[in-house]
């Protein structure tokens, strides 16, 4: 029999148990993510074993990049069935260690090799070859051409090619594994129903737009003017529309609606 089956545990001691501060306990406490349910004779909040079960469901989610408003609306929904909420995990997990396995073996090939920015004259540092292996099979260089010139004379794109500059390919394996686990998130709140506007959607395109950010600042304005193209560039709505028919435009809908959320009329929208 484990600990927390044979009693209620203090904050102190699940903090111990599970790798996190208790400052974080505290704070997944007042937003009511977890909540102990027992208390002790002296008033101590004390954990149980599905309050303990609950943060390890937690742990998982977060490592999956979602946010903790996401992740208390998955775990409080009724309708979701334990087992199926189990596999779920273990599916995402599946896909982010094959994720990091990629990154490892790219960072395996950039200890035998150095330099490999100065010498092979790519725009973003990386071969032919390793662009495809990144980005994918349907990558084409051309788009870098087409994107300089249509931005190269904007300061986004000058910081853009500052920040990115030194990257190494495992760097940017990092930053594709970042944008499709958001990306995934994108797909599944779509697939069930998830209305633009709301809090969980407003943070979903926080989180699209931190990704655009780490190549450049992107304000509201102009992440709403990227996602008009979502919609106006059959490439990008193809991109989108392949991970869940209709995606583009509601990802559109989404970024207008959290720009709205933060002063920016997306009717007109601009660069800046």
């Amino acid at each position: 029999m484990t600990e927390t089956q044979d009693q209620d545990l203090t904050v102190g001691r699940v903090a111990d148990l599970v790798g996190v501060s208790i400052r974080t306990l505290h704070h997944w406490d007042a937003i009511g993510l977890v909540r102990p349910g027992g208390r002790s004779w002296s008033g101590y909040r004390l954990y149980d074993a599905d309050d303990v079960a609950r943060i390890h469901r937690v742990l998982v989610y977060r490592e999956l990049g979602l946010a903790l408003a996401q992740i208390g609306e998955i775990l409080d929904d009724p309708s979701v069935d334990p087992r199926e909420h189990l596999q779920r995990q273990r599916t995402l997990l599946q896909e982010r260690i094959r994720r990091l396995e990629r990154t490892a073996r790219a960072v395996d090939e950039m200890i035998e090799r150095t330099n490999m920015n100065d010498s092979t004259g790519s725009a973003t540092g990386l071969s032919p070859e390793e662009q495809a292996r990144i980005f994918g099979t349907d990558w084409d260089p051309a788009y870098q051409d087409e994107a300089h010139e249509r931005w190269g004379g904007t300061d986004a794109w000058a910081r853009s090619a500052e920040r990115t500059r030194t990257w190494s390919a495992a760097q940017w394996q990092q930053v594709k594994d970042e944008t499709d686990a958001v990306e995934e998130a994108l797909a599944e709140a779509f697939g069930r129903g998830l209305a633009p506007g709301g809090q969980e959607a407003n943070a979903l395109a926080e989180q699209h737009r931190a990704t655009i950010e780490r190549h450049y600042d992107c304000t509201h304005s102009m992440h709403v003017v990227l996602a008009r193209m979502y919609t106006e560039d059959p490439r990008f709505a193809a991109h989108y529309d392949r991970q869940a028919d209709g995606l583009a435009l509601w990802l559109r809908r989404v970024i207008e609606e959290n720009a709205r959320a933060h002063g920016v009329d997306p009717e007109n929208a601009t660069w800046q």
